[in-house]
C-alpha cells in the first residue's frame, strides 16, 4: 500500500506531542507500506529535520509557506482579519493553494492508494475529489480544546473571542468529519465525542503508544522526593495555563506543607508567561528547549500533569510511566487513556486535592515507588507502537479495498453494456 501522508510541518526534532505520535506511527508504518511526505515547510526547518526524513517516508515533499511568527505585526493583522471569516484562525492560516496543486499533482501519477490528513489543519486543501480514499487523522476532538479555552477564559474579552473560535472550529470540524471517507481517533473517548458531536458511524480507534525502550530510567540518576517536574511544549495553549493555574493555585498549598518543594518546567520555547512564572513564585525553573527529558524525570519524585485543557491523549502520561516516576494528574490531563487512579496514578483535580495527593507521593515513598512500578509494567506490555501501527494500516487498507470496490462497475451494469454493443 502507498500512503500519502500530508502534514503542517517536518518532525525533527521530534520534542512535541503531535510530533512524536505521528514520527512513532510513521516509522513502524515505513517498515511496511510505501509512505509519500507531503508537507508545508516555511523556511525554518532545519538541515537535520530535512536530512532525517528518510527515518519515517521514502519520499519527502516540500511545499513552501510563510506564516506569521506569534505577536508580530502580521500576526495581529491576520487575526483582526479572522474577525469577518466564517473559519477559526487555527485553521485559516494553513490555506495554501499551492499545497493543493502538490497534492493534486502526485495523487494524479497513479500509484497513491490512500491520502492520509494529519491534523484537522491541513485538511482545508484537501479536495474530495481526488479519486482515492482519505483519511482524516484526529489527535484531539479540536472543538472540544476550544470549548475548555472559553471555560477557562481570564477575562470576558478572551471569553467571547475564544467562545467564537470555538463555534467556528465545531462548524469546521464536523464538516470535514463527515466528508472524510473514515476518521481515524486516538481515544475510545474520542471516538463516541466524535460520533455524538457530529453525527458519524463509525470512528475508528489506534491507541498512544510510547517507545518503551527509550522512555525507561538508566539508573544512574538519583531521585530527589521534594522535586517535581512538568514536561511539554510550552508554546501550546493548554500547557501554559495547566503550570499557571499549578503555580499560582497548587504549589503554594504544596509549599505550605513541604517548605523545600521545586516544580521544574521542562520544554520548548516557553512563553513569557511561562518564563515568568520563576520569577513569581518561589521554587520554580524554567528550562526552556533541552537536548533529553529523560534526566530531568529521572531525578524528580512526581511528575505532574495539571492539564484543565485539551483533547486526545496526552503522550507525557505514558513517558512518565515507562520513566517509573510517580504521577499525580487531572482527569482532563489523563483523559482517554486506561489508567486507573489509585493503580497507576494519582487522579485530583481542585488545587486542594492535587496539593494533596502530591504531598502525600513525596512523603510517602514507598506508595510513590508502587505506583510507579505498576505503571511501568503495564505500559510495557501493552502500549508499544508496533501493534498501533498495524491497526493503523488495517484501516487505511480496508478504505482501500472499499474505495477500489465502489469503483468497479456491477456484474449487471457490464452485462448491459455488452449487450447494448452486440
Amino acid at each position: 500500500m502507498h500512503i500519502l501522508w500530508l502534514k503542517t510541518e517536518l518532525l525533527h526534532p521530534v520534542d512535541k506531542g503531535g510530533r512524536i505520535r505521528t514520527y512513532q506511527m510513521l516509522r513502524e508504518l515505513k517498515k511496511l507500506h510505501r509512505v509519500t511526505y507531503l508537507t508545508l515547510d516555511d523556511g525554518t526547518a532545519s538541515e537535520d529535520a530535512i536530512s532525517r526524513a528518510p527515518e519515517y517516508c521514502h519520499e519527502v515533499i516540500r511545499v513552501p509557506f510563510r506564516t506569521a511568527s506569534k505577536r508580530s505585526a502580521r500576526f495581529w493583522a491576520e487575526l483582526a482579519g479572522n474577525v469577518v471569516s466564517r473559519l477559526p484562525y487555527a485553521i485559516a492560516k494553513y490555506r495554501v493553494p499551492a499545497l493543493t496543486e502538490a497534492l493534486r499533482e502526485r495523487v494524479g501519477r497513479g500509484d497513491v492508494d490512500v491520502v492520509l490528513c494529519d491534523f484537522l489543519s491541513p485538511s482545508i486543501n484537501v479536495p474530495s475529489d481526488l479519486g482515492v480514499p482519505i483519511v482524516l487523522f484526529q489527535h484531539n476532538v479540536e472543538a472540544a480544546i476550544w470549548e475548555r479555552h472559553t471555560q477557562v477564559a481570564s477575562s470576558p474579552l478572551k471569553r467571547a473571542y475564544m467562545g467564537e473560535q470555538w463555534r467556528r472550529m465545531r462548524r469546521f470540524e464536523g464538516a470535514e468529519c463527515r466528508r472524510f471517507d473514515d476518521v481515524i481517533a486516538v481515544s475510545a473517548d474520542d471516538c463516541r465525542n466524535l460520533e455524538r458531536a457530529y453525527g458519524l458511524d463509525d470512528v475508528f480507534e489506534v491507541p498512544t503508544g510510547v517507545d518503551t525502550d527509550f522512555f525507561r530510567p538508566s539508573g544512574g540518576v538519583a531521585r530527589n522526593p521534594q522535586e517535581m517536574v512538568f514536561t511539554g511544549s510550552m508554546d501550546w495553549l493548554p500547557n501554559e495555563d495547566g503550570v499557571t493555574w499549578f503555580c499560582d493555585e497548587i504549589l503554594p498549598r504544596i509549599r505550605r506543607a513541604i517548605p523545600e518543594a521545586t516544580l521544574r518546567i521542562v520544554g520548548r520555547s516557553p512563553s513569557r508567561i511561562v518564563q515568568d512564572l520563576a520569577k513569581k513564585h518561589a521554587g520554580v525553573e524554567v528550562t526552556g528547549s533541552v537536548p533529553d527529558v529523560r534526566p530531568h524525570m529521572e531525578r524528580a519524585g512526581v511528575f505532574v500533569i495539571p492539564l484543565r485543557i485539551g483533547g486526545g491523549t496526552r503522550l507525557k502520561v505514558y513517558e512518565a510511566m515507562g520513566m517509573e516516576i510517580p504521577i499525580v494528574s487531572t482527569t482532563i490531563g489523563a483523559e482517554g487513556l486506561p489508567v486507573r487512579d489509585g493503580e497507576e496514578l494519582l487522579l485530583a483535580d481542585t488545587p486542594d486535592a492535587f496539593a494533596d495527593a502530591t504531598v502525600r507521593l513525596i512523603r510517602d515513598m514507598a506508595l510513590g515507588a508502587r505506583i510507579a512500578q505498576t505503571a511501568a509494567r503495564r505500559v510495557r506490555a501493552e502500549f508499544g507502537w508496533r501493534e498501533a501501527a498495524v491497526r493503523f494500516a488495517k484501516i487505511c487498507e480496508r478504505g482501500a479495498a472499499r474505495h477500489a470496490s465502489e469503483r468497479q462497475p456491477s456484474p449487471n451494469l457490464v452485462d448491459t453494456r455488452l449487450n447494448a454493443s452486440l
